[in-house]
């Protein structure tokens, strides 16, 4: 998801044409690095055939991801602000390129849930880092060209990316030989290529003489304004939930329970999901915050229900629409919340609170989804889906009572 960060104070070097042509090569790592994350989306349903991964066990893969990006956020998101922007995305990028090489070596469970503890680890350095390099590269290349661009590209690159990535591996799988192996492949030699265009963009933090003592992110959230911080955590909670599911268990759902087994068609359904999500948040970004908290809540909720109604019926085409629909709801909701917390926040707190919301974000991403893997294992798939929609209905119903009132 898209994260707003404030910029260190900078050092631009390397001359404006540099910083020009390294914001897209920044913007190309980034995407491809958040392609590479949602890879194995439409590959679950060949890992529960192949290997006899249980629903159970794909959700504890998925978790295993969602725990890797929050030890990383925690103790390594922030320190590019001392250590510098390129030595902090370039070894994490790299570490994405180790992910695919555990990937390669097998499709076995332990190997399997140690590739995304690894890209999860990377992902969790490389979203705030990446979000900042951007800011900064664009400000030395266009001075006084504001934030509105930076911010643009960071969310397509991001939320982009995510949407690509299955959709890029459901194709492989489908018409190219060896699915568990081609695409990881690919990307692999894009991440290394990634990693090489990095190598060479110029720094924008000048690393500090004598380095502060190592400490992990500080979590703080505004005392004045508790109630509206945790409901813009609820709201964050719930939108991670939606977009984890789509990642996880909903190829599993289209293939069985909807009885369309395509292995394309599984990525196209996450693509258009986070399509739908990284395309809502640019069309609203004027909108305000209430304007989008509302929104994305409203949205949410109807595409939850029209998910939830589709594997009922079963609908293919109800699934798509209410995917989509939730994932607009989920992205708005996310940029409106991030909004939120960001302006209620002192400016010298502003990150320490931004942290405690994507701890509960993330949160929202491993938990609800774990608790509905656990569900499949005692009560058929598609009930488990309607308790998990009407939890999470509920939850937003907890976020709207602390809507601010203008």
């Amino acid at each position: 998801m898209s994260v707003l960060v404030q910029p260190h104070a900078t050092q631009p070097r390397g001359g404006v044409p540099g910083h020009r042509r390294g914001f897209w090569v920044i913007a190309a790592a980034f995407a491809t690095s958040m392609a590479f994350s949602t890879v194995p989306t439409p590959l679950w349903t060949i890992y529960q055939r192949v290997d006899g991964f249980s629903t159970f066990m794909v959700t504890v893969a998925f978790t295993a991801y969602a725990a890797g990006v929050l030890v990383s956020l925690f103790l390594a998101g922030h320190i590019s602000d001392v250590l510098g922007r390129r030595r902090v995305l370039l070894p994490a990028v790299l570490l994405e390129a180790v992910s695919a090489v555990v990937f390669l070596t097998s499709t076995s469970l332990g190997p399997v849930i140690a590739a995304r503890v690894l890209s999860g680890l990377g992902v969790g350095m490389i979203t705030a880092t990446a979000t900042a390099y951007l800011a900064e590269l664009h400000a030395a290349a266009r001075p006084g060209g504001g934030r509105a661009r930076p911010e643009l590209v960071a969310i397509a690159a991001n939320l982009g990316g995510f949407a690509v990535g299955p959709l890029v591996s459901g194709a492989l799988a489908e018409y190219a030989p060896a699915p568990l192996r081609t695409p990881y492949l690919i990307f692999l030699v894009l991440l290394l290529a990634a990693a090489a265009g990095v190598a060479f963009v110029p720094e924008t933090v000048r690393a500090p003489d004598v380095p502060a003592p190592y400490r992990p992110q500080r979590i703080s959230v505004p005392d004045e304004h508790r109630p509206a911080f945790f409901a813009s955590a609820a709201a964050s909670l719930a939108a991670f939930a939606v977009l984890g599911l789509f990642t996880s268990l909903a190829p599993g759902f289209v293939a069985g329970t909807l009885h369309h087994p395509s292995r394309a068609l599984a990525g196209l359904v996450t693509f258009l999901v986070f399509g739908a999500a990284a395309g809502t948040q640019v069309l609203l970004r004027g909108v305000t915050v209430r304007g989008q908290l509302r929104t994305g809540l409203i949205l949410m909720g109807a595409g939850l229900a029209a998910v939830s109604a589709a594997v009922w019926l079963p609908s293919l085409p109800l699934f798509l629409a209410g995917g989509m629909a939730a994932g607009a709801g989920a992205g708005v909701l996310f940029k409106g919340s991030v909004s939120r917390v960001a302006g209620m926040a002192a400016p010298g707190r502003r990150g320490e609170a931004l942290a405690g919301l994507f701890l509960v974000a993330y949160l929202g991403l491993a938990v609800p989804v774990l608790g509905l893997g656990v569900a499949t294992r005692f009560v058929p798939d598609r009930v488990a889906l309607l308790g998990f929609a009407a939890v999470l209905v509920a939850v937003c119903a907890v976020a709207a009572r602390g809507l601010p009132r203008r």
